[in-house]
């Protein structure tokens, strides 16, 4: 069975041969705390650091392969040119590719803002849409029919990965994260009760948006998943109702799965950080079938949804970060708390975030280890 088999299979409910090995991934002060400490530093991209971690643990098995994705960019362009605008003895005020204007360390550059490079700590100062007049400006970055939006090659590219052994996903953001990134958070809050159907107005544009290219690019290519982006969710509670979240939010949810429903493709998966059993429910009823990251910390707990959701929806993440980090016996007793869900199915165990730095490399190693012998790969 292929990587790409044996990932449809899993979060399907099916019966791969073995369940993917996905430990996760640390952004760059991880690595750079694992290469001190004994990783490899010619080791880097997270693929070749869970291998060799795995081969580490005595791992046998041919690892899966990576080729080449269908790429689908639904970020504005153009893009807003991004700049230093001032810079104090700390801290720098800088203006990012989204058009937010915000307060960062010195010792980031804006590049960390555009991609997940670390983890960032920021302060907003200001975000792009404010006025209706910046809400005409913005609608007109995002046209479905720019070229810019789909590999060059798309119909080449559709053809060559139909016979693909690994997953290929189009990831796109919720209509939720899109609009806190156009208003800021506060703003987005505030207007759901101060101008309601401006929310609507700029919802039903994201919505439209996404459907157009998603019919689109699912004409050249049927992809294993559409992942949609939304975190929304606080430690304990989701940012908005359960009310609110189904009369603004699951319309859209809805239409997008109908299109990925009609087009084939198997998983519809949604990513939120924070405590997501309020909402859970409401993305079942959206058609989704998979949702990550599971964060233990904010009160998940991957035996409780599999108990109270049975099967209407797998899983990904769900491994406690703070235990990954204890290593030892905390570490054991962790991966044997989600034990009985791997063996259920419907779940890649992974870390419920990006690996944080205090993770040591001698535990990641341990931890790809016990992952590997529930998983079927030692």
């Amino acid at each position: 069975m292929n990587s790409r088999e044996r990932y449809v299979q899993t979060l399907l409910f099916g019966t791969p041969d073995r369940v993917p090995l996905d430990p996760g991934y640390g952004r760059k002060s991880t690595r750079a705390a694992w290469h001190a400490q004994g990783l490899p530093s010619d080791i880097e991209s997270g693929d070749a650091i869970a291998e060799y971690a795995y081969r580490l643990n005595g791992g046998q098995l041919a690892w899966p392969t990576r080729g080449e994705d269908f790429a689908v960019n639904t970020r504005m362009i153009p893009e807003f040119t991004e700049e230093v605008l001032s810079r104090g003895e700390r801290s720098q005020i800088v203006r990012d590719w989204k058009g937010n204007v915000c307060e960062i360390s010195n010792e980031f550059t804006t590049e960390y803002l555009r991609n997940a490079i670390d983890f960032v700590t920021r302060r907003w100062v200001k975000c792009p849409v404010e006025s209706r007049a910046d809400w005409v400006d913005m609608m007109r970055r995002y046209d479905p029919d720019e070229p810019a939006r789909y590999p060059s090659d798309a119909a080449a590219r559709g053809e060559r990965l139909q016979t693909r052994e690994w997953p290929v996903t189009i990831s796109i953001n919720g209509p939720f994260w899109q609009l806190r990134e156009w208003l800021g958070f506060e703003n987005l809050c505030l207007l759901f009760k101060d101008d309601p159907a401006f929310v609507r107005e700029m919802v039903a544009f994201w919505d439209d948006f996404v459907a157009r290219v998603l019919r689109k690019a699912l004409r050249y290519l049927v992809v294993d998943e559409v992942h949609l982006s939304e975190d929304m969710a606080y430690k304990s509670f989701a940012m908005i109702s359960p009310a609110m979240t189904r009369d603004y939010l699951l319309p859209v949810y809805r239409h997008w799965g109908d299109i990925i429903r009609a087009a084939g493709v198997p998983v519809y998966g949604m990513d939120s950080d924070g405590y997501i059993g309020q909402l859970i429910p409401i993305w079942i009823d959206a058609g989704i079938n998979m949702c990550d990251p599971i964060e233990v910390a904010a009160g998940n707990d991957i035996n409780v949804f599999r108990r109270e959701f049975g099967r209407r929806i797998s899983f990904r993440g769900g491994v406690d970060k703070r235990q990954m980090a204890a290593g030892g016996q905390a570490l054991n007793d962790e991966i044997a708390r989600i034990a009985p869900v791997i063996a259920d199915g419907g779940y890649i165990p992974s870390c419920d975030h990006g690996v944080p730095s205090d993770v040591s490399w001698p535990n990641f190693v341990q931890y790809t280890g016990l992952l590997a012998r529930l998983t079927g790969w030692l």
